[in-house]
């Protein structure tokens, strides 16, 4: 090349590299904008919304982004990206209790719901990292198995999700394929980490039929199988009716926090349960999560008698301990032959809530940031026998327990009645209480039991054992829930495997991945 062109081929050079770079850089931006877009679609699939292809499609999505990523590290970041859209959208009540009920500055509150956002997004972001590292180890031409890795790789990244840290698994994406979903039938023998996975695993199969033009006999079986065989699961009864039915009065006092704690408000707590135990007679009268803002050995007598004059009460208040400690607790009393408070027994909650019920070491400075009364429980013990009424067996779990299956079944097959005492006045009129509501609809499918709920402020609910809510209260409302409420016995596959099966499958899904590792 002449000496003298050779400057302007530098210069033509330089500007196709930036303009490569440019390309690159606005190609990555729009990808990360469409996976927070794609991650807010997903929060459309849950309660109130009951958009149940959402969740799918929202991973149909990511699942084409990651694949056309080149690299990991970009892969991760789309991963976080989703996440973001996903939990900002989904979870943003967590602002609700900090601020406006926690008293928590609005700046500070902003940045600890981005951050707690943040945080929950770093697992879709390891299976971003790991789906583009494993995939390079499979055949270009197996899109099948490209299906059944991303299937896998969410369903343990959202159980990690669950596990780590005490656990957060609210918006995992089997939550959203409570009845009608077909998939719901799944939920008896796999849980919700294992609806998770088909959910994904549709997503793949989804992604087979748009790379083969719809031509993959493999993948339209398949998602055949995975429909057809929920819509039979549905209809099988894993359990059975014991015992005669119960009549729950299902209290819900619609009291404000903001009042709730109030010395000077105490008696409108006390009135408002007293009144609708009247009202609502039965032969159970359920009060929720701290529906007595006082230690249980603080109440009158008289006001105890109040809750039995028609049978028992299963009231939800704070337990003192014997080491000067105190417990969120659930009491059982049951009325002597005059209608006073007779046989006692309780049931303290295991599974504390980080920052609203305890604080995790080194964190102690956070509550002085916010006001959260009853802020310092000590967890009650792991294994806790059901509370016997008659001939039914009580597993009571409180507020954000129900979370937790593995926890649930526990109590099992001893139980025939699950019974949630929730508060979820903390999250005001948010997406909280209907994501909640579908949350237990998933407990009761996994333990084929009858699950009631008794809340404050909503959702007060009855569920059959096939997740269909049977009755509830309007939220926010000042009413009573009575039901007939039928005990079960008998253990569904989910309640004697608990989440082992559907783990295992997804080892057995990575095993291409490992034997790709050691042909290398």
């Amino acid at each position: 090349m002449p000496q003298h062109l050779r400057p302007l081929a530098r210069d033509q050079t330089r500007s196709q590299t930036s303009a490569r770079a440019f390309s690159g850089r606005y190609l990555l931006t729009m990808n990360v904008s469409l996976a927070f877009l794609l991650g807010a679609l997903c929060t459309l699939g849950f309660a109130p919304f009951g958009v149940l292809p959402a969740p799918t499609f929202s991973l149909l999505g990511l699942l084409l982004l990651w694949q056309r990523a080149p690299s990991a590290k970009h892969a991760a970041l789309l991963g976080l990206a989703w996440g973001l859209g996903c939990f900002l959208t989904g979870v943003s009540w967590v602002y609700v209790s900090l601020h406006t009920f926690g008293g928590m500055a609005m700046p500070l509150a902003i940045t600890a719901t981005f951050l707690f956002c943040l945080l929950l997004a770093t697992f879709p972001a390891l299976a971003g990292g790991l789906f583009l590292r494993s995939k390079a180890r499979l055949a270009s031409t197996a899109p099948m198995r490209q299906a059944l890795l991303f299937a896998a790789l969410w369903t343990l990244t959202e159980w990690l999700r669950g596990t780590l840290f005490t656990g957060f698994p609210w918006l995992a994406a089997g939550y959203s394929q409570t009845p009608p979903s077909p998939l719901a039938g799944w939920s008896a023998v796999l849980g919700v980490y294992g609806v998770s996975g088909l959910v994904a695993l549709l997503a793949g199969l989804l992604a087979v039929l748009f790379k083969t033009r719809g031509k993959s006999i493999k993948a339209w079986s398949s998602i055949v199988f995975i429909l057809a065989n929920g819509a039979v699961l549905r209809q099988m009864d894993w359990t059975q009716p014991s015992g005669k039915p119960l009549t729950v009065a299902l209290l819900q006092g619609n009291v404000a926090q903001s009042l709730k704690w109030d010395p000077n408000r105490l008696a409108l707590s006390i009135d408002t349960y007293t009144r609708l135990a009247q009202q609502h007679p039965a032969e159970l009268t359920i009060l929720p999560e701290t529906a007595l803002p006082l230690m249980f050995n603080e109440v009158p007598l008289s006001i105890l008698q109040g809750f039995t004059h028609h049978g028992a009460a299963l009231i939800g208040a704070p337990i003192a301990t014997r080491t000067n400690e105190y417990t969120n607790g659930a009491v059982l009393l049951q009325p002597t032959f005059n209608g006073a408070p007779g046989q006692v027994s309780a049931y303290a909650k295991r599974h504390l809530v980080p920052f609203g019920e305890y604080a995790p070491p080194g964190f102690a400075w956070f509550f002085q940031l916010v006001n959260i009364p009853m802020s310092s429980f000590s967890a009650g013990a792991a294994y806790q026998a059901p509370l016997i009424l008659g001939e039914h067996r009580i597993a009571p779990n409180i507020c954000y327990e129900d979370l937790f299956g593995e926890e649930i079944i526990s109590s099992l097959p001893h139980a025939t009645l699950l019974i949630n005492l929730s508060n979820t006045a903390w999250f005001g009129d948010s997406l909280a209480q209907p994501q909640h509501l579908q949350i237990a609809q998933m407990r009761a499918m996994e333990t084929g039991r009858t699950l009631l709920r008794a809340t404050n402020t909503g959702m007060t609910a009855m569920i059959t054992p096939k997740g269909i809510v049977a009755a509830r209260l309007a939220p926010f409302s000042i009413d009573a829930l009575t039901v007939s409420a039928q005990g079960y016995q008998g253990l569904t596959p989910y309640a004697r495997w608990g989440n082992t099966l559907a783990l295992m499958l997804c080892l057995l899904a990575l095993i291409p991945v490992w034997r790709g590792r050691r042909a290398h």
